[in-house]
């Protein structure tokens, strides 16, 4: 596929060359190498992965800075180092499936190239169900699979050297996450629970088994580790407060704060010996780092300002870390950090893979609070239009993130780079049932409260005047949930919204929640809607149900094998609005799942995407 074409429906000259200089500066933003930091092992080495190859594959990165690329599999990978062994583990998929595998790198001798699929060794091969690696020990691989029944995910750990397998957890629920106690005797299991945007710890092995939190607590848990002498997990929550603390959770179920902050949401990575704790202060989008004693005492700050960090992993013993650092203005840098001093050493500098005559034309956002109807306050990020000119000035373009349990960061995008030197402004908002806020405001949007935060979005189109945008020329884009807000909004708010740029959005909660993999389908409807409850409220809801509204032009984008927002979400939205003589654009990519993990499908979509915001909000010729 390559975009259309779409200077012929632009007035002018300008906007001509305007085009060719925009879809140059998307292409080479998109064509930026992408660094993410894996694991590290006890002589230094950094597995970590890049797109260069065209989607994520691992790369090792040594202690003298050279890199060896490992692997050049047909879709995107991951892997963990098998700790005291020169094995990795690797971790893919199929075109975006989801449906991951897991198999063995041996660097006993290393690649003379990176190798592919043929080349691994394979350790668990499923590829009707989803496997998903979540830890290693120097004898185990611990990892979860939905095979049972395709629902329900178990905890299966498989001993590396004669491929025994046991399940330690079967008490069924979508598990996210998993910790192996430093004994390495049982596992704390972190799951969804069905409380909007809750989880539920529990226990497997000798030192305890079944919930440790309750099922019915509406609170959010993550696991980061278990206490040094193993009487305890500790665990990031909201268990009784609005914003996330670290907690120590004995065995008996009995918590106590170690590291507390009532004003915002602390997030943590124990070490692996249990020693200390990585903690993270999330302020709007942006994290400040420390390192804090076992019992939560400060230890030392860690010497790096406000970041994403986008991966943390310890050394086994407890001495570093390694972590991927992104800001708006850098793609992802990877840093080592000393435990004992904070001192960070940078192993990649994410800055150096930009091309230097965009580097310094990056955009940092400004923050603010947008007013609602009722009383309450929308976070939003501003990246300002870095070249308007006569043709784009005032424009503005509302990125709505997915989730919707989830946020918007101050990360780098080259999507709200490429808008902002384009000529728009871009906002970036937290609309309320985003994470990163609270409790409280997480839950702003559950169930009959959706619509809710779809008016959020007629509050931000109603703000963009008091700071001089043109409120007739404003898009919304966004991709999963934030994909069903631009539907929303050009479905619901008609008069406001001047087109759409849909990304594996839904189009209708009652067709998705019907179709979407059985695995999902509960903790979606704890969020949405149940249909057996609430199909009334589900339909109303729904982008399609107001097709008669639908005015906007759309720009749709979505992977044939998506197993979470089927491709049938578009494709009828597509023939509604072809039946309407609405302008609807769909490209489907056959090689992708949820979203757009391939670099040459992103170089494909996303200029065009851009360039059709350009030629329905450009300002009329004359």
């Amino acid at each position: 596929m390559t975009p259309n074409n779409l200077s012929g429906d632009l007035s002018g000259d300008h906007a001509v060359s305007s085009e060719v200089s925009i879809s140059g500066t998307v292409k080479a933003l998109l064509d930026v190498r992408l660094w993410l930091a894996f694991d590290i092992d006890d002589a230094g080495r950094v597995l970590a992965g890049h797109d260069d190859l065209g989607s994520l594959q691992l790369v090792e990165i040594a202690p003298d800075g050279t890199t060896t690329e490992l692997t050049d599999l047909p879709s995107r990978c991951a892997g963990r180092y098998v700790p005291g062994r020169r094995q990795v583990l690797v971790e893919h998929d199929s075109g975006g499936d989801e449906k991951w595998q897991i198999s063995l790198l041996d660097l006993s001798t290393m690649p003379a190239s990176p190798v592919g699929l043929d080349d691994l060794t394979p350790v668990v091969r499923d590829a009707e169900h989803m496997n998903v690696l979540h830890d290693v020990t120097s004898t185990s691989l611990i990892y979860s699979t939905n095979r049972r029944n395709e629902v329900d995910m178990d905890i299966v750990v498989r001993d590396l050297d004669s491929g025994e397998e046991t399940v330690v957890f079967d008490d069924g629920g979508y598990v996210v996450q998993t910790s192996v106690s430093h004994d390495e005797s049982s596992v704390a299991v972190t799951a969804l629970s069905l409380q909007p945007n809750g989880t539920v710890v529990s226990l497997a092995g000798p030192l305890g088994s079944g919930a440790l939190t309750s099922p019915d607590e509406h609170a959010n848990h993550h696991v980061v580790g278990w206490a040094v002498d193993d009487d305890g997990v500790l665990v990031a929550s909201d268990h009784d407060r609005d914003h996330h603390a670290v907690w120590h959770v004995d065995l008996e179920g009995t918590w106590r704060i170690l590291v507390e902050d009532d004003e915002h949401d602390l997030g943590a990575a124990a070490s692996r010996d249990g020693s200390c704790l990585l903690v993270s202060h999330h302020v709007d989008g942006l994290d400040v780092l420390a390192i804090h004693e076992a019992d939560g005492r400060h230890r030392v700050d860690v010497d790096l300002g406000p970041v994403v960090p986008l991966s943390v992993r310890w050394a086994d013993d407890g001495s570093r870390f390694v972590l991927t650092a992104m800001t708006p203005v850098d793609p992802g840098s990877i840093l080592s950090v000393d435990a004992a001093t904070g001192a960070v050493t940078q192993l990649v500098d994410g800055r150096a893979t930009l091309p230097s005559e965009l580097r310094d034309r990056l955009v940092t956002p400004t923050v603010h609070r947008i007013p609602t109807p009722d009383g309450e306050r929308v976070p939003c990020f501003r990246f300002a239009a870095a070249s308007p000119d006569d043709v784009l000035a005032g424009a503005s373009v509302v990125h709505v993130h997915g989730g919707p349990e989830s946020e918007a960061t101050r990360m780098f995008s080259a999507v709200w780079q490429s808008l902002a030197m384009a000529g728009f402004d871009v906002l970036v908002p937290n609309v309320r049932g985003s994470a990163g806020y609270g409790k409280r405001w997480v839950s702003l949007d559950d169930l009959e409260l959706r619509l809710d935060s779809v008016a959020d979005l007629a509050a931000i189109h109603d703000w963009l005047p008091s700071v001089g945008l043109d409120a007739s020329r404003s898009a919304l884009w966004g991709g999963s949930y934030g994909g069903y807000m631009v539907l929303a909004g050009v479905a619901m708010q008609p008069d406001r919204w001047a087109a759409g740029v849909d990304i594996v959005g839904i189009s209708s909660l009652v067709t998705f929640l019907e179709n979407t993999s059985a695995y999902r389908r509960a903790y979606r409807e704890r969020e949405y809607g149940f249909l057996d409850r609430h199909r009334d409220f589900l339909e109303k809801a729904s982008p399609l149900t107001y097709l008669d509204d639908m005015v906007a032009p759309l720009f749709v984008i979505h992977g044939a094998n998506d197993p979470r927002v089927p491709l049938s979400e578009a494709r009828q939205i597509k023939a509604a609005l072809d039946g309407k003589g609405v302008d609807c654009e769909l490209r489907v990519y056959d090689d992708e799942g949820h979203g757009l993990a391939k670099r040459a499908n992103r170089i494909d979509a996303y200029p065009a995407a851009i360039e059709f915001l350009v030629q329905h909000l450009s300002r009329p010729a004359g």
